[in-house]
């Protein structure tokens, strides 16, 4: 791909879902759309997936994003649904699907079938991570729905290896299949196990946050390309290391923190809105090469394969919601009793994305011996059509569906309470702390200075609690609300000022940056986000 091409794709994909951030659509889906209409515009060159780079490339950054900003408590706890849903699930519908497609499909061959099924079994981690982030689920249903979407592309990749191996001719027996499974499943975790330690250590020996992002940039990158190297899955082994990252950031300094986050979310933006355009802007390369399948064939197909790839996650979600109950006793003791609700949500948001696509366009173009892959365009249109049949139908589908079943939510005065509480005992640990310096002949401060640390900490142990009180009667602030936007006005109201003194010559641009970065530090520690 030429640079201007590249960059028209970036630049575009980001202004479509910067737009549709102020619309009831979902990113993904408006992405989609837009790639599909360019796609058709004369003119547009053309784009085209090319697995080797989307695989290495793309995915390692996605999933380590997804997986830092994940909770390892939380995964932990849900391990169980989550373990059944990214690797039974992915499983039973790479056969389930792949036996449909069999029979339904005139002359092709159960292992390209197989294949197929495999393509599509797995939830996309990109999508289930936006739309989940955008609907605000429930704690427990967006945990079990990221979780899966971690792992179940390891699984998916690994079953579509296996079945592209007997496809080709290469040979594959179950129980060779079943080895190829457990040494990639296995290789990976363990190759995140080796890495995670060593390259957190290294993050916090670093000793400025430039170098620190900057390898945090690279630790996605060379946990996959390490795992894949001794046939190891890369997948899980970036996710293991992403998790151990996440869960020690708070042992990362201040500086570090604040630019990651900012990288970080830079990152995922760009690639998410980019591959999601991509999608759409494949489908004149699919069509191109559908040959006889074209025209109704073709559409009978596509919808036949999208019905079952829905009924099939709803098929195996159900049982595998009630039937552990049913039968453990210890499920039962540990876990809460699930309503129909639940599943019906987890069924339904089963989004297929940019890495069903990827392996696809990673289906070689013959076996061995030289003869055509079979049916390999029909499996790219399948495909193509079940994505953007999951992302339309059920992307859209979704938040009135979650809407109409009304699930609870988090009582926002018991969330406040409990930040309260942890603040309080936080702010009573620095008391005793700063008690404790302050009586140190060495940490001898005047005392305006010692009151305002102690200032610092009662404001802030103060401020969680001011949240649950009284509102303006004018204005509708909280107490909180008002003393934090008087503060950003303060906090203007000098930035003006050092920016004049810059115009007027009084100060250099040098000294201008080390002030504005003091106050950039100050507004950062005082005001939460809020988006």
């Amino acid at each position: 791909m030429h640079v201007l091409p590249l960059l028209l794709l970036v630049a575009g994909s980001a202004a479509v879902a910067g737009a549709a951030r102020r619309t009831p659509v979902p990113p993904p889906l408006l992405l989609v759309a837009a790639g599909l209409a360019v796609s058709y515009v004369p003119g547009v060159p053309g784009y085209e997936l090319d697995p080797e780079i989307v695989l290495p490339l793309l995915l390692p950054p996605l999933l380590h994003t997804a997986a830092t900003e994940s909770s390892y408590l939380d995964l932990r706890t849900q391990g169980r649904p989550i373990m059944l849903l990214s690797v039974g699930y992915v499983l039973f519908a790479t056969l389930a699907v792949g036996w449909v497609a069999y029979l339904l499909v005139p002359g092709l061959p159960l292992p390209a079938a197989l294949v197929l099924g495999a393509v599509v079994a797995p939830p996309d981690a990109v999508a289930a991570t936006a739309v989940a982030r955008r609907l605000g689920l429930p704690s427990r249903l967006t945990t079990i729905l990221q979780g899966e979407s971690l792992v179940n592309d390891a699984t998916a990749i690994t079953a579509y290896k296996v079945a592209l191996a007997a496809a080709v001719g290469a040979g594959a027996s179950w129980a060779d299949g079943l080895e190829e499974f457990l040494l990639a499943a296995v290789g990976g975790v363990v190759v995140g196990l080796v890495l995670m330690a060593p390259l957190h250590w290294l993050r916090t020996h670093l000793r400025e946050a430039l170098l620190q992002n900057t390898l945090s940039l690279l630790i996605p990158f060379v946990a996959y390309a390490v795992a894949e190297q001794v046939h190891a899955s890369g997948v899980l082994a970036v996710v293991v290391v992403a998790l151990y990252l996440g869960h020690h950031n708070w042992e990362v300094d201040f500086a570090t923190r604040l630019q990651e986050e900012a990288v970080w979310k830079m990152v995922a933006f760009l690639l998410e809105s980019s591959v999601f355009a991509l999608i759409g802007l494949q489908l004149p390369v699919v069509l191109r090469g559908l040959g006889e399948n074209e025209g109704t064939r073709a559409a009978v197909y596509a919808v036949a394969l999208f019905l079952v790839v829905v009924a099939v996650r709803f098929v195996w979600v159900f049982p595998s919601t009630f039937l552990p109950r049913a039968l453990s006793a210890r499920v039962r003791r540990n876990e809460e009793n699930p309503t129909w609700k639940s599943p019906l949500i987890i069924g339904w948001a089963g989004m297929r994305g940019v890495v069903s696509l990827a392996v696809a366009f990673s289906v070689p173009l013959t076996v061995h011996g030289g003869a055509p892959f079979p049916e390999r365009n029909l499996i790219l249109f399948l495909t193509f059509t079940t994505v953007i049949g999951t992302l339309v139908v059920q992307g859209l589908t979704l938040p009135p569906l979650i809407r109409r079943l009304r699930l609870p939510r988090p009582d926002p005065q018991s969330v406040t309470l409990a930040e309260a509480n942890a603040q309080a005992q936080a702010s009573r640990a620095a008391e005793n702390r700063l008690r404790e310096l302050l009586d140190d002949e060495r940490n001898t401060l005047p005392p305006p200075l010692a009151d305002r640390l102690r200032e610092v900490l009662e404001r802030r142990r103060n401020a969680v609690w001011e949240r649950l009180g009284a509102v303006n009667p004018v204005t509708g602030e909280s107490v909180d609300d008002t003393y934090r936007r008087l503060s950003r006005e303060m906090i203007g109201a000098e930035r003006a000022m050092f920016v004049r003194l810059r115009d007027g010559r009084y100060i250099d641009d040098e000294m201008l940056r080390t002030l504005l970065r003091r106050l950039d530090l100050e507004e950062a520690a005082a005001f939460r986000e809020t988006t």
